[in-house]
């Protein structure tokens, strides 16, 4: 009896300690496993996130590395020195940006703060990659090391000419390659001299008039109605709910009327007997406010907001949301309105190339990016920043028939002034109301072009008042597709 109580003991003890080692063995399981997870965040982070959380505009601790560092140098991607620091005898520091006024909203500004590339490439700019040696020796010396170099996307001749093609007309024109999402070119005006900010800075925040704001960087951060451009959406959403679409026709007299509601014709121009392509081609108000009718509302926005309406976008640069707000409940004044681009539809110019690139791109939007590599100011690559896709916003079907409707505007229709040159053209015209005031409306054109030999560039312009996009807009891409395919 005694025998078994204890070998009834021992085993007791031996589960006992089993149950013990076994919790130990799974609590240091966990604790390696929480360690392994921590460690593989830590190498996550380090690779891949770090330079996002220390590049942030709003780590004020980065201007720290400017007692340590002279700035590096921006430049385009020919060459063109666009931002530059120079140091004087005594070690003083200015920050010099030798083409003035047309790069500022595309390079930004270093002083009372900073926008443009300057803000979101504040780390590049203020780090050294200098050889290590010479870094220590330069330590030793008390003198600062040489910052690295940003060499950005941006073509000095297209931005020059799209700078001044657009004169003295406020607006926007932003180009960029479909197959890329590289920026070419980013100009908005009015525009500010970014060597004198400093000295001009009271005057320039004395102007309460934000829209008219020489800060406003209109290509991002303009909202505007986008007139016929916007029959871009129009014409897809009808495409999707009529498989039958080429057999849409309409006879156009000028103007349409409904519950009261009348939509008039460009100049009150009577179009005739039309179809989809030709009602697009000729941007018939009274044919597309018929169209507008036509869509369920529902699925109209839920095309509109796949399209980046509403929702964040892709872009460096700080932007505004676009906005798309027809639904169900809204009346027929407000369909029609929407359906040729007016009513309280809004876009950006940079929201507007987006959507084109994509057609340009068979349905495929990549990344927009401005900065193309980083080196050391020897030269040396640091750096390299490679096209990215987004997402694909319309299928290859629908990015064809888009691109026919979009080069038939060209040969027959509104932007005829870019048909019969060295490149193909296709695109999208408009004028978009902006007051009550009887033929006060912005000019708009978005396009792309393309040759065998140079690619595609897609073009997107917006002049403030200019009236017609046809007469104003279009002229203005036509010298930047010059530049770029004849050079």
């Amino acid at each position: 009896m005694r025998k078994q109580s204890k070998s009834m003991e021992r085993k007791s003890r031996t589960s006992t300690n089993k149950n013990k080692n076994r919790e130990f063995v799974i609590i240091t399981y966990m604790f390696v496993g929480i360690f392994i997870l921590m460690m593989g965040y830590f190498a996550y982070f380090q690779i891949f996130k770090s330079e996002d959380f220390i590049n942030s505009p709003y780590n004020t601790r980065q201007d720290k590395f400017g007692e340590h560092v002279v700035r590096g140098s921006i430049l385009s991607s020919d060459g063109k020195t666009l931002a530059e620091t120079i140091v004087e005898e005594d070690g003083s520091e200015t920050r010099y940006y030798p083409y003035g006024n047309m790069f500022a909203h595309a390079v930004g500004y270093d002083s009372n703060g900073k926008s443009g590339i300057e803000s979101f490439a504040n780390f590049n700019l203020l780090r050294s990659h200098a050889f290590f040696l010479e870094q220590i020796i330069n330590g030793l010396k008390d003198e600062k090391n040489p910052g690295d170099n940003v060499i950005t996307t941006l073509d000095y001749s297209v931005q020059e000419v799209a700078y001044n093609a657009l004169g003295d007309n406020n607006g926007a024109v932003v180009v960029m390659e479909p197959e890329t999402g590289k920026i070419l070119a980013w100009v908005s005006k009015p525009d500010f001299n970014p060597n004198t900010i400093a000295a001009d800075w009271e005057s320039i925040i004395s102007n309460t008039d934000s829209e008219n704001s020489v800060l406003l960087n209109r290509v991002s951060q303009g909202l505007y109605p986008p007139g016929s451009t916007f029959k871009i959406l129009t014409t897809l959403e009808y495409i999707r709910e009529n498989p039958n679409y080429l057999d849409y026709t309409y006879d156009c007299t000028g103007s349409i009327n409904k519950d009261e509601t009348e939509i008039h014709c460009y100049d009150n121009s009577v179009h005739g007997t039309e179809d989809l392509k030709t009602s697009f081609a000729k941007s018939c108000n009274a044919s597309y406010a018929n169209i507008g009718l036509s869509l369920n509302k529902t699925s109209f926005a839920k095309l509109c907001n796949s399209l980046l309406f509403n929702a964040d976008i892709p872009s460096a640069y700080p932007y505004q949301k676009s906005s798309f707000v027809l639904n169900e409940a809204s009346d027929t004044s407000a369909t029609m309105q929407t359906a040729i681009g007016q009513g309280q539809t809004l876009v950006t110019p940079l929201h507007m190339a987006l959507i084109t690139s994509a057609i340009a791109n068979d349905g495929v939007l990549m990344k927009p990016y401005i900065i193309d590599h980083t080196e050391n100011y020897k030269g040396i690559s640091v750096k390299e920043y490679n096209p990215s896709t987004y997402g694909t916003l319309l299928n290859s079907q629908e990015a064809a028939t888009m691109q026919e409707f979009m080069s038939y505007v060209v040969s027959d229709g509104t932007g005829s002034k870019l048909n019969g040159q060295s490149y193909e053209a296709a695109g999208k015209t408009g004028s978009a109301e902006y007051s009550n005031t009887k033929g006060e409306s912005h000019a708009w054109f978005t396009g792309y072009a393309s040759t065998e030999e140079k690619g595609t560039i897609v073009v997107t312009v917006i002049v403030e008042g200019g009236g017609a996009g046809s007469s104003v807009a279009v002229p203005i891409a036509k010298q930047v597709f010059d530049t770029y395919f004849n050079n």
